[in-house]
C-alpha cells in the first residue's frame, strides 16, 4: 500500500470553487474521451448521508486501455475498464477506483478544501494517526504536466481572467494573491500483487498525480466560463455533457440514470466514512461461454482411400497420398481442446 498526501491551492474561495470543480471535471470528462475509450457516466443522482449529509453521486466507467504502458498491456485485456465511483459532500468528497480484472488493485481517494495556503498539516489525521505518508505540494502553475496535454491557453503563468481579473500567475503567487484557498487529497493506492506491487502502485501515483495538476489548471483557466453559474445551470451542463461523452466513446443509448430523489443511506454501501464499493471478480454475463454450445466439429480423424489400382502408378500415387493424411492426423485438435480456448491462443 502506497499512501500520499497531496495539497493544491488555488485562487477561490471553497463554496465558490464547488461549481467550478463540479464544471471542470465534466469538461475534462468530455475532453479526454474518444470513441471508445474515455469515461462513461453510468449513475449521477443526489445522496444523502447520515454523517455528512446532502451530496451527490456518481458513478463512472474510465476505459483506458491504450493509455497504460506497454508492460501492463501486454497483460491487460483491450475490454480492460476501471469503474469510478465518488460521493461528493463538498467541502468533502471521497472516491473509489476499483477493476473487477484485478481484484487487488484499488485507489481511494478522500478530499477536504479549506479556506487556507495548505498550512493544514493534520487534516487527515484521525483517519491515518499512525501511516507513514508522503506529503507534495502541487504548484498548478510551474509544476511540469504531461507534454501530450499542455495547451499555451491552459498555461496560467500567462493567463489572466477577464471576469475576475486573476492571473497571471508569477513565482511565489500563493504568498501574494488573494482569495486562496486548498484542496488536500490523501491519495491510498493497493496492488497486492507479489512481484508488481511497487512498480503499479508508484506508476499510479504519477498517473493521479497528473490528474491533479492537469484538473486544478483547467478548473483556474475555465473560470470565466463558469464563474456566472448557479448550481442549477452546473448541474444541467454536467447533464448534457455528460450525454454527449457516452456518445463519443460508442454508448448508445446514455446509459446515465439521474434522479431528482436523494437516495437513501441504505441504497448504496461504502466505507466506513462513506458507502463501501462492493467488488466484484466475476466476468460479464456478456462474456461467459454458454455450458450449453455445441463443440466444434473438427476434421475427421482417418480418411479413407479408394481401393488400390494394380499397377505400378497405383503403387506411386498410394506413396504420394500417406503424407496427406498423416497430415490431417495430426492438423486434428484433441477431442478434449475447446475451440475457443484455441482461439484464444
Amino acid at each position: 500500500m502506497y499512501v500520499a498526501a497531496y495539497k493544491l491551492t488555488i485562487l477561490f474561495f471553497p463554496p465558490q470553487y464547488r461549481i467550478g470543480q463540479l464544471y471542470m471535471i465534466s469538461k475534462h470528462s468530455h475532453e479526454q474521451s474518444d470513441r471508445g475509450e474515455g469515461v462513461e457516466v453510468v449513475q449521477n443522482e443526489p445522496f444523502e448521508d447520515p454523517v455528512h449529509g446532502q451530496g451527490q453521486f456518481t458513478e463512472k466507467r474510465v476505459y483506458l486501455n491504450s493509455k497504460l504502458p506497454s508492460w501492463a498491456r501486454a497483460v491487460v485485456p483491450k475490454i480492460f475498464y476501471v469503474t469510478e465511483k465518488a460521493w461528493n459532500y463538498y467541502p468533502y468528497t471521497i472516491t473509489e477506483y476499483t477493476c473487477s480484472f484485478l481484484p487487488k488493485f484499488s485507489i481511494h481517494i478522500e478530499t477536504k478544501y479549506e479556506d487556507n495556503k495548505g498550512s493544514n498539516d493534520n487534516i487527515f489525521e484521525t483517519e491515518l494517526k499512525d501511516q507513514e505518508r508522503e506529503v507534495c505540494f502541487v504548484d498548478i502553475a510551474y509544476d511540469e504536466i504531461p507534454e501530450r496535454y499542455y495547451k499555451e491557453s491552459e498555461d496560467l503563468r500567462y493567463f489572466q481572467s477577464e471576469k475576475t481579473k486573476r492571473g497571471i500567475l508569477q513565482e511565489g503567487w500563493r504568498d501574494t494573491q488573494e482569495p486562496i484557498m486548498c484542496s488536500y487529497k490523501l491519495v491510498t493506492v493497493k496492488f497486492e500483487v507479489w512481484g508488481l506491487q511497487t512498480r503499479v502502485e508508484q506508476f499510479v501515483h504519477k498517473v493521479v498525480r497528473d490528474v491533479l495538476l492537469l484538473g486544478h489548471r483547467q478548473a483556474f483557466a475555465w473560470v470565466d466560463e463558469w464563474i456566472d453559474m448557479t448550481m442549477d445551470e452546473v448541474r444541467e451542463f454536467e447533464r448534457t455533457i455528460q450525454e454527449a461523452t457516452n456518445q463519443k466513446i460508442g454508448v448508445f443509448p446514455p446509459s446515465i440514470s439521474i434522479s431528482e430523489t436523494p437516495l437513501s443511506s441504505c441504497a448504496l454501501t461504502g466505507p466506513a466514512s462513506a458507502p463501501s464499493t462492493p467488488m466484484c471478480t466475476d466476468a460479464p454475463e456478456s462474456l461467459s461461454v454458454p455450458k450449453d454450445r455445441p463443440r466444434k466439429k473438427s476434421a475427421p480423424e482417418t480418411l479413407t482411400l479408394p481401393e488400390p489400382v494394380p499397377s505400378e502408378a497405383a503403387e506411386s500415387s498410394t506413396l504420394n497420398q500417406l503424407p496427406v493424411s498423416n497430415h490431417l492426423q495430426s492438423s486434428t485438435p484433441p477431442s478434449d481442446c475447446d475451440p475457443a480456448e484455441m482461439g484464444e491462443q
